[in-house]
Order: C-alpha cells, then structure tokens, then sequence
C-alpha cells in the first residue's frame, strides 16, 4: 500500500541528500526511519561514516597487523 506524505522542505532536501550520497531511495530511507526508529540525523551520521571510511580505504589507511592482532587478542577470534 501506498501512502502519499507532505515533508517540509528543510526535510525533504536533507532526504534528497542522503539519496544521492548513499544510493538509497527515498522510500527506503523513510522505510527505514519508520519501522526501524532511526532518525534522519543518524541515517546522516551513518552514511558520512561510511563515506569516510571509504575514503580512507582509497588512501590506503588500513589497521596495522599489530592494532588487528590487538583488537582480536582483546574481543577474541571467534
């Protein structure tokens, strides 16, 4: 079923962003702010999250050897 929703425009623009930034769509962006709780400013959060770790994997900034060993000792392998 589809339902029809007037957004002010402040909202609107801040969901076309994510759109284009996340490759989403604008129903699975509101999908997901709906059932699963998560607001506009942390779908935001999560996507420049993304966006910078990306970037750093082009520029080659990975975990050293030592710092994964480190996390794995820590939380465990498993």
């Amino acid at each position: 079923m589809r339902n029809t929703v007037q957004l002010p425009d402040d909202i609107s623009r801040r969901i076309d962003s994510l759109v284009e930034r996340s490759n989403l769509s604008r129903d699975q962006i509101v999908e997901d702010a709906l059932s699963q709780g998560r607001s506009l400013a942390w779908q935001e959060q999560w996507v420049s999250g993304v966006l910078e770790g990306l970037s750093e994997a082009d520029r080659g900034e990975f975990a050293s050897e030592t710092e994964i060993e480190a996390v794995l000792n820590k939380y465990g392998s498993s």
